[in-house]
């Protein structure tokens, strides 16, 4: 498969995908590839979930550096895949599938640190209750893709932003001692939010069926 011009691969869609391609550049003519960079994303994702998981604010703050470093290599990847012409259905779903275990166990890792906590045995099942709503959103996310729309277009995300940018918001609470307000929002958000992402993507199938 020959390598697209950089020149004609359209530019990053939002400002962490600028990121992401900022961090690929050098790794574009060596043998590293998309699907290596998702699993990085996906170990460093886990290990990020283990540190929130120890519940104190030496581990946490490295937490953060962890989840932050994760959720630019899931820009990366794909943009390595677009410059070095790797973009494949196969590792579309690796990248998908990443997503949800990382913000599961994620999630998880921060009810886990948090039940010594007044939420108690409650944190980690809000845990459970946000990680899924996300991983499911995600899963809604990839069925818009394959209909043809892009998540900023269906959810009105800013100019420069997805919906899943957000997750960054992780980092600010995890370095400024937060995740008990966090989980809090998170139990309550994500399931709204993944209720909205279905009357949205069944909105949008009638549409484009209509």
């Amino acid at each position: 498969m020959s390598k697209p011009d950089p020149k004609e691969v359209p530019p990053p869609r939002t400002y962490t995908h600028y990121a992401g391609r900022w961090l690929i550049l050098p790794l574009i003519n060596t043998p590293v590839t998309p699907n290596q960079l998702t699993t990085l994303r996906l170990l460093t994702g886990i290990a990020a979930a283990g540190a929130f998981a120890m519940g104190d604010y030496f581990w946490t703050v490295w937490g953060g550096v962890l989840f932050a470093f994760s959720t630019v290599l899931d820009r990366a990847d794909g943009e390595l895949a677009r410059l070095s012409g790797k973009v494949s259905a196969g590792g579309h779903r690796y990248d998908l599938s990443c997503d949800s275990i990382v913000n599961v166990v994620l999630f998880i890792g921060i009810g886990i640190g948090l039940t010594e906590s007044a939420l108690g045995h409650w944190a980690w099942k809000m845990g459970v209750l946000s990680g899924l709503s996300i991983a499911l959103t995600f899963w809604i996310v990839f069925r818009l893709h394959e209909s043809g729309s892009t998540p900023s277009e269906a959810f009105n995300a800013p100019k420069g932003f997805d919906f899943d940018d957000a997750l960054f918001l992780v980092c600010l609470f995890a370095w400024f001692d937060g995740m008990f307000y966090l989980l809090i929002a998170a139990s309550v958000c994500a399931p709204l939010f993944l209720i909205f992402a279905v009357w949205q993507y069944v909105t949008l199938k009638s549409s484009m069926e209509n």
